[in-house]
C-alpha cells in the first residue's frame, strides 16, 4: 500500500480529488510556511531554484512602434502618423530606437540586462487573437496540441511537483498550463467558478471564459467546450476541470496570499492591474513559494483606432510596473533567480489603417528581462520593403525563444517539450 503523499501525487496531484486535497495542500503549505518564516529567500529545500515569469501582452502588440527602425524611410512613408521621430526614441543601436514610454528598460538595456529578440513568428502565420495565441500558448505551429508548452514543462522536468509549481494570475489557467499530469493553479478562479454557479447566464460565462484568449471580441461559436483547453489535465471533463479548478483556487489562494502577506516591501508599485498583478508575484517569490512559473497579463493591445497615445500608455505602464518588480526583487535578494518573458500572439502591419491605428499583423519583437539575462538585440531586424502581404516577415522562431528559455535558464532538455529540435539565441548568461 502507497502513502497517503505517495497516493495522491500518482492521482495527478491529487487535483481530481477533492476529498483529500485540501489537507495534501495545507500540509505542503505549513511545510512552506516553517521553512520560509522570515526569510526572504528559502533556505535550501529545492524550493527557491530559477523562476520564469511569462508576461502576455494581449492583443498583438505592434512591434514597430516599440523597437522602431528610426533610419528606415519606408517607416516613414508607411506611417505619416503614428511613426516615432528619431528625438523621441531611446537609442539601442545603429537604426534601432526603444519607445520613449519605456525609459526604465532602455535603462535595462544599457546595463546588459535586457535581450530584445526582432521579427519573432512562426511559419505561416495566423491574423485570429484566439488562434495565433493558442500558437503561441500550445508551442504547435498546427495548433492540434491539447497541452502547453507550459504544461508539457511540468509534466517532463517537474515529476512530483506541488500544484502550485506553476501559478496564473488570470482568471483561469493559460492553455500553455494544459497538461497531462499537474497544470498549475490560478489565484483568480474562485470569484470565476462562483459567478458561475450563483445565477449567471451561460452564454455570458462562455463569453468571459473566451475572452481571456481573445481580448477584442469572442470567436464565433464558443463553447464551455474551450475550458478543456484551456490549462487543464487531458482527459478530464468539464465538470471535472471547474471542480478542480475551484478547489485548487480555495486552497491555494487563502494560503497563498496568507505567504505574500509575510513580505512588506518598500517599493512603490502604480495602481495599474499589471503592476499589481507584478507585486503579487514579487510577494510570493519572497514568501518562498516553490512555483517555476509565474504567468501575468497586460492587455489592451489591439489598437486598431488612434493608436498613438493607448499605445504609448500601455508602454509606459509596462514600463513602470517592471520598474517596481525588478527593484523589489534586487531588495529580497532574488534578483539573480527570476527572468522575465513577455509575448504577443503577433504584431500589427506596417502601414498605419484610416483610422490612425494599425491592423492585424504578422512578427514582432519580445523582450527578456532580468539579472541573468545577456542583454543586447537578438535576431535580424525586419525588413519594411519585402513584406507578405503587407506583414513582416519572421526571421526567429517563437520557439527558438523558448527552446533558449527552458535549455539555459530553467536547465531542461527542451526537445521533448517543444516537440523537435529548435536552435538556441544566447540570450541566457
Amino acid at each position: 500500500m502507497k502513502t497517503r503523499r505517495e497516493f495522491l501525487r500518482s492521482t495527478v496531484l491529487g487535483a481530481s480529488a477533492t476529498w483529500t486535497v485540501p489537507m495534501f495542500v495545507e500540509r505542503t503549505f505549513a511545510d512552506m510556511h516553517v521553512a520560509a518564516k522570515d526569510l526572504a529567500t528559502q533556505a535550501v529545500t529545492g524550493k527557491d531554484d530559477t523562476i520564469l515569469v511569462v508576461l502576455q501582452m494581449a492583443g498583438g502588440n505592434d512591434g514597430l512602434n516599440t523597437i522602431v527602425p528610426f533610419e528606415d524611410d519606408a517607416y516613414y512613408k508607411a506611417r505619416p502618423r503614428l511613426a516615432k521621430k528619431e528625438k523621441d526614441l531611446i537609442k539601442l543601436a545603429d537604426g534601432a530606437g526603444l519607445n520613449s514610454s519605456m525609459p526604465y528598460l532602455g535603462r535595462l538595456f544599457k546595463e546588459g540586462e535586457l535581450a530584445v529578440v526582432q521579427g519573432v513568428g512562426y511559419p505561416n502565420p495566423n491574423r485570429s487573437h484566439f488562434v495565433s495565441t493558442s500558437i503561441w500558448e500550445t508551442g504547435d505551429t498546427a495548433n492540434r496540441s491539447n497541452t502547453g508548452w507550459l504544461g508539457r514543462y511540468f509534466d517532463n522536468a517537474c515529476p512530483g511537483a506541488d500544484p502550485t509549481v506553476g501559478i496564473s494570475l488570470n482568471k483561469t489557467q493559460p492553455e500553455s498550463f494544459g497538461a497531462l499530469r499537474n497544470p498549475g493553479v490560478s489565484l483568480s478562479s474562485p470569484e470565476l467558478y462562483r459567478w458561475m454557479h450563483s445565477g449567471g447566464e451561460m452564454a455570458e460565462a462562455e463569453r468571459l471564459f473566451d475572452s481571456l484568449n481573445s481580448p477584442d471580441a469572442p470567436v464565433d461559436g464558443a463553447s464551455i467546450e474551450m475550458l478543456g483547453k484551456a490549462g487543464g489535465i487531458v482527459g478530464e471533463d468539464n465538470l471535472a476541470f471547474l471542480e478542480r479548478v475551484a478547489m485548487d483556487a480555495r486552497v491555494s489562494s487563502k494560503t497563498v496570499l496568507e505567504i505574500a502577506a509575510k513580505h512588506r516591501t518598500k517599493v512603490r508599485y502604480g495602481a495599474t492591474p499589471i503592476a499589481r498583478s507584478l507585486n503579487m508575484v514579487a510577494r510570493m517569490v519572497a514568501g518562498g513559494m516553490p512555483t517555476r512559473v509565474y504567468y501575468v497579463s497586460h492587455g489592451g493591445f489591439d489598437t486598431h483606432n488612434q493608436q498613438i497615445n493607448s499605445h504609448d500608455r500601455l508602454l509606459g505602464q509596462l514600463d513602470d510596473a517592471l520598474k517596481s518588480f525588478f527593484a523589489d526583487l534586487k531588495d529580497q535578494g532574488n534578483a539573480d533567480r527570476v527572468t522575465l518573458m513577455t509575448f504577443s500572439e503577433f504584431g500589427r502591419r506596417v502601414k498605419e489603417n484610416n483610422s490612425a491605428g494599425t491592423d492585424h499583423g504578422r512578427a514582432s519583437c519580445l523582450f527578456v528581462a532580468g539579472a541573468p539575462v545577456k542583454g543586447g538585440l537578438y535576431g535580424a531586424a525586419p525588413s519594411l520593403t519585402d513584406l507578405d502581404k503587407g506583414d513582416l516577415l519572421h526571421s526567429v522562431d517563437f520557439r527558438q525563444v523558448y527552446a533558449t528559455v527552458l535549455k539555459d535558464w530553467m536547465r531542461t532538455n527542451p526537445a521533448p517539450i517543444l516537440k523537435g529540435e529548435y536552435g538556441t539565441l544566447g540570450f541566457m548568461g
